[in-house]
């Protein structure tokens, strides 16, 4: 089991950057792919960005490559998403989420394969 908090959110202008950190604890964190998946206003939930055990694989939506870095450190069983460069689109609840996997390698994208999550940050981009 994996109990995730995040922190970080806020309102930030167009341009601007903006760090989220995920808390995580439990048995299963080790073992876990942590990902950020946000959800917009009237919209579905959206996959951002994942992430292996180790830390080794990674990966992200089309929309946010080459703008956000996500990382974790498993001495301190935390996960982070660097957000670089803000638009209004990247605007929503972002939430933390993890999924025990099998393979060290394995990095899953789909929101549904993630059984644990946080309660949410909200961040706000303004023009």
């Amino acid at each position: 089991q994996v109990q995730l908090i995040e922190s970080g959110g806020g309102l930030v202008q167009v341009g601007a950057s903006l760090r989220l950190s995920c808390a995580a604890s439990g048995p299963s964190v080790s073992r876990s792919i942590m990902a950020w998946i946000r959800q917009a206003p009237g919209q579905e939930r959206e996959f951002v960005a994942a992430v292996s055990w180790g830390g080794a694989n990674t990966r992200y939506a089309d929309s946010v490559r080459g703008r956000f870095t996500i990382s974790r450190d498993n001495v301190k069983s935390a996960v982070y998403l660097q957000m670089n460069t803000l638009k209004s689109e990247d605007t929503g609840v972002y939430y933390c989420a993890a999924a025990i996997a099998p393979l060290r390698g394995d990095v899953f994208i789909n929101p549904t394969d993630f059984r644990y999550w946080g309660q949410g940050t909200q961040v706000t981009v303004s023009s």
